[in-house]
């Protein structure tokens, strides 16, 4: 439960930070946000696999509760359904490349931490 605050009020924060930079089309911050949170997500699952790099404890706490509460999948959806529904064929392209590099973001995490645990 506190990972999912901590998470939250961060995904807020990079929220308003990068949209007062950004006044684009694109859900740039959701975006930002969920590929972060994807890499972030694979490096911390393979490291917590090995306990001297992170205790198994530790996986609740950080994956689940705080990239659970900083990702924004619900968001992401709205988000798809809003530039559908205005006919942009954004829509499209938000809703694939977030699925791609949010998938290739997981994967490099997951071995930067495998190189990681190599050493």
């Amino acid at each position: 439960m506190c990972g999912g605050a901590v998470g939250s009020l961060l995904r807020y924060l990079a929220t308003r930070a990068i949209n007062e930079k950004y006044d684009g089309h694109f859900p740039l911050a959701t975006f930002a946000i969920n590929v972060t949170g994807s890499f972030l997500i694979g490096l911390l699952m393979v490291m917590s696999d090995h306990e001297d790099l992170l205790h198994p404890n530790f996986r609740p706490l950080l994956i689940t509760g705080l990239l659970g509460g900083f990702t924004t999948f619900s968001t992401f959806e709205w988000e798809v359904f809003g530039l559908g529904r205005q006919g942009s064929s954004l829509a499209f392209v938000y809703g694939i490349s977030s699925i791609v590099a949010g998938w290739l973001a997981c994967w490099v995490g997951a071995m930067l931490a495998r190189r990681m645990a190599m050493f």
